[in-house]
């Protein structure tokens, strides 16, 4: 009975987060999304008591999946290649935040006045802990010499920086990025590693 509540569940997170890209949270109606599923709306409020509530899951879900992933990288402390290990991080990360029905679900988090502070939760758990992430592994990589700087926190933010520069911007603003992501990764991680990374 559990795996099927499970399969219902993922389901439901599925549709929803189609609706919501399409529509936009208030465009998006728990009727649109019960219509969708093919079910009754009791059905859909047996799992989720709001929309509010069913957005915040499809948001988190989104994190989880997507997210998560792209730190990933990160779990390898060993790799003497930093430059190469932060180039395929890098890759994976402006593929994420610029994937069109991620985009399309945070524009919308961000944009409205959500009573639960939906947007602050959101960037605890995403950005906020990802990043974290990377201090944690910048502090490593200074405890072992690889780069040198005056904190794993500024390294951090400087590394975020870069990549973003040129392309998540104008994404957001739904204009073509100014570079080719390879390009833009090379330059930054390039940039980087000149800044911090310790001079043999």
């Amino acid at each position: 009975m559990r795996v099927k509540t499970d399969e219902k569940r993922l389901e439901i997170l599925q549709v929803a987060a189609k609706v919501f890209a399409q529509n936009g949270y208030h465009g998006a109606s728990m009727a649109a999304i019960s219509a969708e599923l093919g079910g009754s709306k009791a059905t859909l409020y047996g799992y989720y008591r709001s929309k509010e509530e069913l957005f915040a899951a499809v948001l988190m879900r989104s994190l989880d999946d997507k997210g998560i992933a792209v730190f990933e990288i990160l779990e390898d402390r060993d790799n003497e290649d930093l430059a190469g290990q932060l180039k395929s991080f890098g890759r994976d990360y402006l593929n994420f935040i610029t994937d069109q029905e991620t985009l399309a679900l945070f524009r919308s988090a961000v944009s409205e006045d959500f009573e639960g502070k939906l947007s602050q939760e959101l960037y605890k758990n995403g950005q906020g802990r990802g990043w974290g992430e990377m201090e944690d592994f910048m502090v490593a990589k200074m405890e072992q010499g690889i780069i040198s700087g005056p904190s794993a926190k500024i390294a951090s933010l400087h590394l975020k920086g870069l990549l973003e520069s040129g392309v998540a911007e104008p994404i957001m603003y739904r204009c073509p990025p100014h570079l080719d992501f390879d390009i833009a990764v090379d330059a930054a991680v390039d940039a980087f590693m000149k800044a911090y990374g310790r001079a043999d």
